[in-house]
């Protein structure tokens, strides 16, 4: 049941994640969800964009992220991580993600503005020319987001595996 819970709580946090980032990222710049992604849904609703794309670009990052933690926190004799020991590690990695996109918008929107990196012919020719900079900081902001979550969940499988380490050392 524990591990359940693990696996629960971590898609859910990414989940929630995902939809809190992407009505940020959705009422910047629409046209990064309803140009440079399929037409999954028949809206240009920035919320209702960020609802479904906060899900579909999500549950999959938790979802392995929550097995693999429970896996490594409860099988074997060592004794066993609970959720209450890994909730704090899940959730700080969900505002160290954010803190990233944040940043990386941040980045990608000024080195925009300031012609330190173009939009690609491509997208020049399909995104509005005032939404180039807002479109780059979507873009940075997602990858960004995707980086920082591969990494710090890494991190985070690392920590419970560290902790297990050093309960059996007790």
């Amino acid at each position: 049941m524990e591990s359940l819970k693990i696996i629960a709580f971590a898609t859910l946090a990414a989940i929630v994640y995902g939809i809190v980032h992407d009505q940020v990222t959705a009422h910047l710049c629409v046209e990064y969800f309803t140009i440079a992604h399929p037409p999954v849904f028949p809206t240009t609703s920035p919320f209702l964009l960020a609802l479904g794309w906060g899900v579909i670009a999500t549950w999959w990052v938790g979802l392995p992220l929550g097995i693999l933690l429970a896996i490594v926190a409860r099988a074997g004799r060592a004794p066993r991580l609970a959720l209450a020991d890994l909730r704090g590690a899940i959730l700080r990695l969900m505002l160290v993600s954010a803190i990233g996109a944040l940043l990386a918008g941040g980045i990608g929107a000024a080195a925009t503005a300031l012609r330190f990196v173009t939009i690609s012919e491509y997208w020049a020719r399909v995104i509005p020319p005032g939404k180039h900079v807002a479109f780059l900081a979507d873009a940075w902001a997602h990858g960004a987001s995707y980086l920082i979550g591969a990494i710090g969940g890494l991190v985070v499988i690392g920590y419970a595996i560290a902790r297990r380490r050093q309960l059996c050392r007790a």
